[in-house]
């Protein structure tokens, strides 16, 4: 909403603002003291401090959203819920899970595989 007054503040104010102007060259002959350079200077100098006004209003703008977005990310973080909490560590080393039965060495195929394994090196 104070955005919306301000533009149309900014809307209302800029047509009322005295502008330099270039002397058209008609109907008659320049004011005395006319300088077609100083009046097209004039013009550029306030159209710079128009420009210039709008940097600051837009750096002015990015600094109010930066505060916003780091106070809603705040509150965000604020707002969820916590982490569940560790386990609590254990003095003694827990025991190592069983491991399974091993294989029927009786099976076929068990003594090739014996022999292959403990075979020497090359």
């Amino acid at each position: 909403m104070k955005r919306l007054a301000f533009l149309i503040l900014l809307f209302v104010a800029v047509p009322l603002t005295a502008s330099a102007q270039t002397w058209p060259g008609w109907p008659g002959p320049p004011p005395a003291g006319y300088d077609p350079n100083v009046a097209r200077a004039e013009q550029h100098n306030q159209a710079m401090e128009r420009l210039r006004l709008q940097a600051d209003q837009r750096e002015a703008d990015a600094a109010r959203m930066r505060l916003q977005t780091e106070r809603t990310v705040r509150q965000l973080e604020a707002a969820r819920a916590p982490a569940p909490a560790a386990p609590p560590s254990t003095p003694y080393a827990p025991r190592p899970t069983p491991r399974p039965a091993p294989a029927d060495q009786n099976a076929p195929g068990v003594a090739e595989i014996d022999a292959w394994l403990n075979r020497p090196p090359h």
